[in-house]
């Protein structure tokens, strides 16, 4: 034991003994360890912002809107408009097995709302009751919708967030009444504010019951038809069924309003669960690539202490065979060098994940805007990390460790 502590003595005292190159040294592999995972931590604050946003949006959640297919097969110059209708939804509940849920949508953006204290504009959205089932509305004060709303077509509203705020800038909302369009309105409830930053565009929505929006507000532009409506939103009852989900709903559009179901351009929709995969093989192709980014930055910065070793043991040599004259065996010189290769290599590389995470915490406390969630340290790429360190430290520590025990009592003392 006490042999062990005086080598860990020699090894800080060699360390102190040549400052600004041990120090160098350290500085690299802190620099490229910290990088590493700061950039990861960043990557991985991006990632869960978006998550975060689309979550806002609701889970597994597909779009399907009105489009245009061609006016006869085959045919990609002329085209023509077809819009969605009640139709559509219903053969969607009726015959695709894969839909879990579905939601009609009538959306008008050019209604004017008064209150009794200022005017707004803002979407205005017709939707059946369980529309809160597929979409993510968290209520803040009242009720959301219920089925007697619809069937009874009551003119009621709930408002988003940035509506209330506008309309009744800090009064009351739940149980006063406004104009839409010049039509009375009760308000029944506010949701929860969804989102973060100056993304308004979801908290500028306010909703009233599906077959209202069909008395009072059709969409405009949309033929003779009375039973159009602007989107469906649905959701497939896996995610693993959304391809097929998603081809059932063009078999159903397609026989509908005439057209093939196998030219994707004849649909205009957001498959929000593709995007999202799309989205995170971005960031998992770019973590595998800071990843090996930061092995090769580890590997330079183990040479790096390799050849600080090599050049100590030079610089020491006839203090090497004055110890193996008085009686050190080759496994305590080794051992000696070993350490202080090992302890460079792991202390530089703690205080490189100490300073990213220190940095990370400081991060956390300011908004990075949209999209953008504090960094964080990634666990699994610290862990590579460490043991990234560990086997560097080793390399770096073992091969000079070796030279300077193979060194000869006699030839060593012979050094100038």
């Amino acid at each position: 034991m006490r042999l062990i502590i005086d080598i860990i003595g020699q090894t800080f005292r060699a360390l102190w003994a040549h400052k600004l190159r041990s120090f160098l040294t350290m500085f690299g592999i802190a620099w490229g360890v910290g990088s590493l995972l700061l950039l990861v931590g960043l990557g991985e604050g991006f990632r869960a912002g978006n998550r975060k946003q689309f979550d806002s949006i609701g889970e597994n959640v597909m779009f399907i809107w009105s489009g245009r297919a061609p006016v006869m097969q085959g045919s990609f110059t002329a085209l023509r408009q077809y819009y969605l209708d009640y139709r559509d939804y219903e053969g969607i509940l009726r015959e695709c097995p894969s839909v879990g849920a579905a939601a009609p949508v009538i959306r008008r953006s050019d209604i004017r709302a008064v209150s009794d204290f200022y005017q707004a504009s803002g979407n205005i959205l017709g939707v059946p009751p369980m529309f809160n089932q597929i979409r993510y509305l968290p209520l803040n004060e009242g009720r959301w919708l219920n089925e007697l709303d619809d069937l009874q077509r009551r003119p009621v509203i709930v408002l988003g967030d940035e509506a209330r705020r506008t309309l009744f800038m800090g009064r009351p909302s739940v149980g006063a009444t406004i104009l839409l369009n010049g039509i009375r309105f009760e308000v029944i409830g506010t949701l929860k504010r969804i989102g973060h930053g100056d993304n308004n565009t979801q908290n500028l929505q306010s909703f009233v019951p599906f077959h209202a929006m069909q008395d009072y507000f059709r969409p405009l532009n949309a033929g003779i038809s009375t039973n159009v409506i602007s989107f469906i939103n649905y959701q497939p009852r896996s995610r693993a069924l959304h391809n097929t989900a998603q081809q059932e709903v063009h078999k159903i559009i397609a026989r509908n309003h005439g057209f093939d179901p196998n030219n994707p351009d004849s649909f205009d929709e957001w498959d929000t669960i593709k995007t999202v995969d799309q989205i995170g093989k971005i960031f998992d192709a770019m973590n595998m690539f800071l990843g090996s980014v930061g092995l090769v930055t580890l590997a330079l910065g183990a040479i790096g202490i390799i050849n600080i070793m090599l050049v100590a043991v030079a610089d020491r040599t006839r203090e090497i065979g004055l110890r193996k004259a008085v009686g050190a065996t080759n496994a305590s010189i080794m051992f000696q060098f070993f350490v202080e290769g090992a302890f460079l290599t792991m202390l530089s590389g703690g205080i490189g994940i100490g300073g990213a995470a220190g940095l990370m915490a400081l991060l956390s406390k300011f908004d990075l805007g949209d999209g953008f969630d504090p960094p964080k340290l990634v666990a699994s790429t610290a862990a590579l990390a460490v043991i990234s360190l560990g086997v560097a430290g080793v390399a770096a520590g073992l091969y000079p460790a070796r030279r300077a025990a193979l060194l000869e009592p006699v030839e060593a003392l012979r050094k100038e």
